[in-house]
């Protein structure tokens, strides 16, 4: 999973894609990247590590110009480091520099394709790379010497005819301006915004409205699925629909654990929508066990403080902070390998020992994935001096891996998979389990929007909305994706600083 940003404005755009980027630091921690326009030159500096960490003052005052992209990574198959970091820049045409969110399912067809027809080289292994280098090819082959939006979005179509998967991207064409797409699903968000100022008015796009909300750029809407936007260096903005048999089927986990609870993607409320899981979780607590003797609810902070509220106030139970977060360690299942995995658990979380003491307690978490964290959870529940524990996942039971661009584990590191609910309940040590119904769970986001007639619920039920993944596939995920396969890589990329091209601006 990624966070993009792409502005045009009438001043300098750094610091605004700065401050967007540490807005959507939850979409990635691996790396972040900026990438301006000025003057004939591309200026770019990209790296590993937080954005915080990542630019410093000498950086920002070098990336000038009043057209910008960003982008914040983590890593779902492949590499990790410096060298992936991105914006990826190709010279030609015009000079393109590219951010992208999403998985491509047929990479290896693509990467076959783009050297022996297209005649281009990959640097990396990254499905970045790779759409960048064919909306680079659909371009050219137009011949163009002064590209328009029709030429633009002509390229986006040819992207959508040999791309599958879920992607959403934003690239910047020298002195033309930004283009921003959507897969023809709709898998992955993106926002478009603006604002006014005195010199005229700026656009911006994004994974999440949040991103829009802090810098005070009005929500024009999503880009639809299979969609483009093209916005101008001069300020004028286009929309076109690239793809013929575009269908929205919007990735379902977004509203379940990624996005923040103050963004809105595709007319629907991240908060309202966890609101409704809570409830949705009640009912069924009272329909499995009406005279239950729950004490307490308490969330595992944070994605599923939200579910957890409404759940206790339809039961008419208290809701307490039981769990205490250290907010400066990264999201645990990101982590790579098992063991760096457990011990994070332990330092991102502290028990309040007077709120577990003696009482029957429900832990209410976003989602179960792999089952460390919540088994050490509970654990530490116990130790608190907790009666029972009971546990309460939002989310159905993850049974099988992502492949539209979250990083989740292969099939059979998720504790779900080829298990019962029972036998989930014993592994992680719980007196009681209860998960969201699928149909609950689709409910709870159909009432933001009932206009969405499909949801991608694919890590719930194994139906991949794209219809091109089959065992092979599956079987190629689990060997990238695998703990060791994941220590392996880390250990085996030490970059540090800047990537050296363009006008990068080393550290």
């Amino acid at each position: 999973m990624c966070g993009l940003i792409g502005i045009v404005g009438k001043s300098n755009v750094n610091q605004s894609i700065y401050d967007a980027l540490t807005v959507l630091q939850h979409r990635g921690q691996d790396a972040a990247g900026i990438m301006t326009f000025a003057e004939g030159n591309f200026h770019q500096r990209k790296s590993v590590g937080l954005v915080r960490d990542v630019f410093r003052q000498e950086h920002m005052q070098r990336l000038q110009g009043n057209i910008g992209i960003g982008h914040v990574r983590y890593p779902t198959a492949g590499s990790s480091g410096a060298a992936l970091a991105q914006p990826f820049y190709v010279n030609s045409p015009y000079g393109i520099g590219l951010a992208h969110n999403g998985n491509l399912t047929n990479s290896e067809a693509l990467t076959q394709e783009l050297f022996q027809t297209d005649l281009r080289h990959l640097n990396t292994d990254s499905d970045s790379e790779l759409l960048l280098n064919i909306f680079a090819h659909e371009l050219q082959r137009l011949g163009k010497l002064n590209p328009n939006a029709d030429d633009i979005f002509s390229a986006v179509s040819g992207v959508h005819q040999r791309a599958r998967g879920g992607y959403t991207a934003v690239a910047m064409v020298a002195d033309y301006g930004v283009v921003g797409f959507r897969d023809p699903y709709g898998i992955r968000p993106l926002v478009v915004g603006k604002r006014s100022v005195a010199s005229g008015e700026e656009f911006m796009l994004a994974s999440e409205s949040v991103a829009l909300d802090v810098l005070g750029f009005e929500l024009i809407r999503d880009v639809a699925p299979g969609e483009a936007v093209y916005v101008t260096a001069a300020g004028e903005i286009f929309f076109h629909q690239c793809a013929p048999a575009a269908q929205l089927a919007p990735c379902i986990f977004e509203y379940v654990y990624f996005a923040r609870p103050d963004s809105i993607m595709d007319g629907i409320s991240v908060y309202k929508t966890r609101l409704r899981q809570g409830e949705y979780l009640a009912r069924k607590v009272l329909k499995e066990r009406p005279d239950h003797d729950i004490d307490v609810i308490i969330p595992i902070p944070d994605t599923s403080r939200i579910a957890a509220q409404s759940m206790a106030h339809v039961l008419g139970i208290k809701f307490r902070e039981g769990l205490m977060k250290n907010r400066y360690i990264g999201r645990t299942f990101i982590m790579p390998g098992q063991s760096q995995r457990k011990k994070s658990v332990k330092q991102k979380l502290n028990t309040i020992p007077l709120e577990f003491k003696g009482k029957n307690v429900m832990l209410v978490d976003d989602s179960i994935v792999r089952g460390t964290t919540c088994r050490q959870i509970i654990e530490m529940a116990r130790e608190a001096g907790a009666n029972k524990v009971y546990f309460a996942s939002a989310a159905p039971p993850v049974r099988y891996p992502n492949v539209y661009g979250i990083d989740m584990p292969s099939a059979d590191e998720l504790i779900a998979h080829g298990h019962s609910v029972d036998e989930i309940c014993t592994k992680i040590g719980a007196d009681w389990l209860v998960f969201q119904d699928l149909e609950d769970l689709i409910a709870s986001c159909h009432e933001g929007n009932p206009d969405i007639e499909k949801f991608d619920c694919s890590v719930f039920n194994g139906d991949y909305i794209t219809g091109d993944v089959d065992q092979t596939y599956l079987d190629r995920i689990h060997e990238l994706r695998n703990d060791d396969a994941q220590t392996q890589r880390h250990q085996g990329n030490g970059e540090e600083g800047a990537v050296i091209g363009l006008h990068n601006e080393a550290s």
